[in-house]
């Protein structure tokens, strides 16, 4: 699909992948509006950069997520991409005392509930645009779990499900199209902690791959080791699994 000179919503857009890919989407001459709790943070990470706008807002909230469609309807009524990027994460294994209801709560509001509660609000704007797209960021754990990171797994694995069931309702009778953008480890502020300041792939290129995928229409984009790993599961789920979790 072109992805120049169009309005896009990214969802966490102050930092990490999300910020990344704003940059380059301003870039190629769109308006991009990022979204976030952290008011001061979407202000420098909008600095320097063209056509960005920032909205405060909390997703998991919905009288936040009306008063951003409010906003949307009025001022970006030609908004033609949404990309879902806002994450929660914790970092733990389960035990009797790791809290793992309130932890899987929190991230199953944010990483799934969330967004679709957003898509689904916001779909007669996109279905309104000659061309249209809808992002959701899933992750290589959708496929198999890590037993550190075990309820964010659970809620990418519920939104890549998802994203396929999305994809194929909407491609009956609107213009729609929705991908889903599948990175491996990345390193990120969250990813500290599992090991991604040293082995976790740049936030700049995750997003290059999210422009490349775009354009070209490539639905689930496999980013890095994706790709070879999900051809690993679909062989040996087993083995698959043991290998992402070898402490």
């Amino acid at each position: 699909m072109n992805i120049s000179n169009k309005t896009v919503l990214i969802t966490g857009g102050g930092s990490g992948i999300g910020h990344e890919t704003a940059k380059l989407l301003s870039e190629k001459g769109n308006k991009v509006l990022i979204i976030g709790r952290n008011g001061e943070k979407l202000e420098k990470a909008a600095e320097g950069l063209a056509n960005v706008r920032t909205y405060q807002a909390d997703i998991t909230k919905g009288e936040d997520v009306t008063k951003l469609v409010s906003k949307i309807k009025a001022e970006f009524g030609d908004l033609s991409i949404l990309i879902n990027n806002a994450a929660a994460a914790n970092v733990y294994k389960h035990s009797t005392e790791s809290l793992s209801f309130d932890k899987a709560s929190e991230e199953i509001q944010t990483n799934y509930l969330a967004v679709i509660r957003l898509n689904e609000v916001l779909l007669p704007v996109l279905k309104a645009q000659p061309e249209s797209a809808i992002v959701n960021v899933t992750s290589l754990v959708a496929f198999a779990p890590v037993t550190v990171i075990p309820t964010y797994s659970d809620s990418k694995a519920a939104l890549h499900s998802y994203s396929l069931t999305l994809r194929h309702t909407l491609a009956v009778d609107t213009t729609v199209k929705v991908f889903e953008l599948m990175p491996p480890l990345v390193n990120t502020e969250f990813s500290k902690d599992i090991g991604g300041e040293a082995n976790g792939m740049p936030s700049s290129e995750v997003a290059q791959a999210l422009i490349d995928g775009l354009e070209n229409d490539v639905y689930e984009i496999h980013v890095g080791q994706t790709a070879d790993f999900r051809s690993f599961f679909l062989s040996n789920p087993h083995e698959a699994f043991n290998t992402l979790n070898q402490a």
